[in-house]
């Protein structure tokens, strides 16, 4: 039987080493997967993973059990950390990561997918940086409109109308780029 996350953490405002590497192992891929999304480049994903750790560890005796479950405080604490690194960094491009390597043999579908994926990615990353880490936590960490606003600090009504502002404006820039992407066609 699995131990929950609010026994763990308990146990960690102990000083019990065994359970915060108990925790660890259980939400390091997600704060890593996460991380991942918002800086595209692994080195930073995982420094940015090792300092929530970290900092999660250093204020073990300050943290409250049952005051919000523990992915979700991972969560905040991931992003901000992400957030700072950004700052830090402002004036550096990110480095992108190459896209997977599509299994399908067709050459032609795979460059249309990776055409469409990078243009849906730069659809996303010119969205405001609010917008946008909800969109990222909608979508990529499939969570509900409840734990991004937990995540967030804010309330349920403020994330759906960010969702819905971000769904538009994606709508509205993938719309306009398949229209230049048409006029650059070649007339049969």
């Amino acid at each position: 039987m699995q131990i929950p996350d609010d026994e763990l953490v308990r146990r960690i405002a102990a000083d019990d080493e065994v359970a915060f590497r108990a925790l660890v192992g259980r939400h390091v891929d997600q704060a890593y997967a996460l991380a991942l999304r918002i800086l595209r480049n692994g080195a930073d994903a995982e420094d940015v993973v090792q300092d929530a750790f970290l900092k999660i560890w250093t204020g073990r005796h300050r943290f409250e059990p049952g005051r919000a479950k523990f992915s979700t405080f991972l969560c905040r604490v991931v992003i901000n950390r992400c957030i700072d690194l950004h700052r830090r960094q402002r004036g550096e491009p990110l480095d992108a990561i190459a896209e997977p390597a599509d299994p399908r043999p067709d050459v032609i579908t795979m460059m249309e997918r990776a055409e469409a994926d990078a243009m849906l990615e730069r659809a996303v990353d010119a969205l405001p940086e609010r917008q946008r880490l909800a969109i990222l936590l909608s979508y990529h960490e499939n969570l509900g409109n409840e734990e991004i606003a937990a995540v967030m600090q804010t309330t349920v009504f403020a994330i759906e109308s960010l969702l819905k502002r971000a769904r538009e404006r994606l709508r509205d820039v993938l719309r306009e780029a398949a229209q230049d992407v048409r006029l650059s066609l070649p007339v049969d």
